[in-house]
Parts: structure tokens; sequence; C-alpha cells
């Protein structure tokens, strides 16, 4: 064999097992898409303007139970994993400080999965997230994922804003401005 062909080979060679390991890697065993902050299978039955369906939690703050709530109630369903929820979380906290005391905050995790991106979501991944995200507000761990399939719009994170008629009054997916978010818990308490 000449130096050429053996080059030539070599070079084949390469080329066939970087293709492998790329073909492995996106269909290979253990897979997994990537999730994007966007994406969700659910999209509950929630609708602004008409009644808030029911939920009952247990939170880092207590048990949360609609039906009893005596205040406003500011809901998010969020991911652990996803980045828009990670973020929003400096915004949620503001809204948390500035209105706790007329609102009733809860946040509720609507995913099967961890914030690893590959495990299976927790309570202790779910107060792992907290913690990391210094959050300040109630969240809980919702193994059923019943919330989510009651309120999430397509897309995480899902704010909901119920007034004390027990209506949705707002309901919007992804990352959201603090200011378009203070507007409506503003419009809430009017």
């Amino acid at each position: 064999m000449t130096s050429r062909t053996w080059a030539i080979a070599t070079a084949v060679a390469i080329v066939i097992i970087v293709a492998a390991a790329v073909v492995f890697y996106y269909v290979g065993p253990g897979h997994r898409s990537v999730q994007t902050a966007s994406q969700s299978p659910i999209v509950g039955k929630a609708q602004v303007g008409q009644p808030a369906p029911e939920f009952e939690v247990s939170t880092t703050d207590g048990l949360f139970d609609l039906a009893t709530a005596k205040k406003p109630v500011f809901l998010e369903v969020f991911a652990t994993w996803c980045p828009h929820c990670q973020r929003e979380t400096v915004v949620v906290d503001k809204l948390y400080e500035k209105y706790r005391s007329r609102v009733a905050f809860v946040a509720v995790s609507g995913s099967a999965t961890g914030m690893d991106g590959t495990s299976a979501s927790s309570q202790l991944d779910v107060l792992q997230w907290a913690r990391r995200f210094n959050v300040r507000y109630p969240v809980a761990y919702d193994e059923l994922l019943n919330v989510a399939n009651l309120y999430l719009q397509g897309g995480f994170p899902t704010f909901a804003l119920i007034g004390n008629d027990k209506k949705v009054a707002y309901l919007n997916s992804g990352e959201v401005s603090f200011g378009e978010l203070d507007a409506a818990v503003a419009k809430l308490l009017r």
C-alpha cells in the first residue's frame, strides 16, 4: 500500500468514525431530545374569564388550596430545567416582595424532567431549584402534574392570575417582563 493510498484510507476511516459518532449521539440509546421553554406537551383547560380549575398542593409555606384562598392568586407553573423559569425567578421574587400581603403566591412544578435535563423530577429537585435560584415565594412539587394539566398554556413558565371571584383574570407563558406582570397584578387588585 502506498503512502498516498494509506492517507486516503485513514481519512475515510476518520470521516466514517466521526459520522457514526454523530449519528449515535443524536439517535443512540439514552438520547433525549432537548426541551426548550416554549415546548410543552400540555395545554390546560384554564381560560381567561372562566372559573379557575381548583387545585390543592403542599408548598414550602404549607398547604395551598385554591378553594379556600382568601386573596387573589398568582400561580406559576414551572419546570426546573427551563432556563426561562430560572431567569423568571428574579421577576417573581420582586412581585412577591411587592404584593405578598395582598396576593397569595404559589409556584408549582409542571414537568416530569429534573433540573439536569435527564433525571426525573422530584421534591428534592424542586427544593434544590428553589435554593439555587434564591426563590422566596412558596413552591410545590406536583408529582402527578395535576396543576400543569389544568393551567399550562403550552410553555414554561405559565402564569395565571386568579381573582377573589375564583375566575382566571390573566394567562401567559414564557418569559414575561416585570412590567407586564406588575400591571396585571395591579389590575387584578383594583
